[in-house]
């Protein structure tokens, strides 16, 4: 059974910084690209982040690129997504999937696996 764990979320004011992780089981993690999505109530989910299998390549939304950084330990199975200069606008419900080729573009029907998500607020 695929399980993807979010942890690291958490409230921060305006201009803070927090690290999500996303833990793997039950995957060929080595063999899998990772992403991270975000979701705010009424909008579609959004695609912010995506490392290969390998983490050789990366790839990032225009709304966060340049503050976020996606990196991956194989050995750990996790993902993590460092989120720096967060903004109002950073407040949503953030998830990380999994799909099993890499690509550069991030669009939620090509993941498969998914987590929970967990909760980013931001205030001001």
């Amino acid at each position: 059974q695929v399980q993807l764990v979010e942890t690291g979320g958490g409230s921060v004011q305006v201009g803070g910084s927090l690290t999500l992780s996303c833990s793997a089981s039950g995957l060929a993690y080595i063999s899998w690209s990772i992403g991270w999505f975000r979701q705010v109530a009424g909008k579609p989910r959004e695609g912010i982040a995506c490392i290969s299998p390998t983490g050789d390549y990366t790839s990032y939304g225009d709304s966060v690129k340049g503050r976020f950084t996606i990196s991956r330990d194989n050995a750990k199975k996790t993902v993590y997504l460092q989120m720096n200069s967060l903004q109002v606008d950073d407040a949503a419900m953030y998830y990380c999937a999994a799909r099993g080729y890499w690509v550069r573009s991030i669009k939620a029907t090509d993941f498969v696996h998914w987590g929970q998500g967990i909760q980013v607020t931001v205030s001001s």
